[in-house]
């Protein structure tokens, strides 16, 4: 019988970690100000999902649409379902045909 081994990330040095978190928080900073100008009608959704930026290509489709206005669970599941696209999907994920559809959900 093989002894399965544990996967491990490869050693990082410590400038290397420290970059990586600042990139994350960076990130993270980024998002919650866009969900924010989402939430406030400055931005809209259609446009994130037409041309995503960077730092929103691998946050999930469904948190972004938590944060439009009039939208919770019970919206944005159904208007998920009804393009075929998983809660867990990604922004940058998106298919053409999803990206299309999600938005025409949108201009009805």
């Amino acid at each position: 019988m093989v002894a399965k081994t544990q996967a491990q990330a490869p050693a990082r040095s410590l400038d290397q970690r420290m970059e990586a978190l600042r990139r994350a928080n960076d990130i993270r900073v980024r998002r919650a100000q866009l969900k924010k100008d989402l939430k406030l009608g400055r931005v809209q959704i259609e446009q994130i999902l037409s041309n995503p930026p960077e730092f929103v290509s691998t946050a999930k489709v469904f948190d972004m649409l938590m944060a439009v206005p009039k939208f919770g669970r019970v919206k944005a599941a159904p208007f998920l379902n009804q393009c075929r696209i998983s809660q867990s999907k990604t922004v940058g994920c998106l298919s053409e045909r999803q990206r299309a559809a999600l938005i025409g959900l949108f201009h009805r």
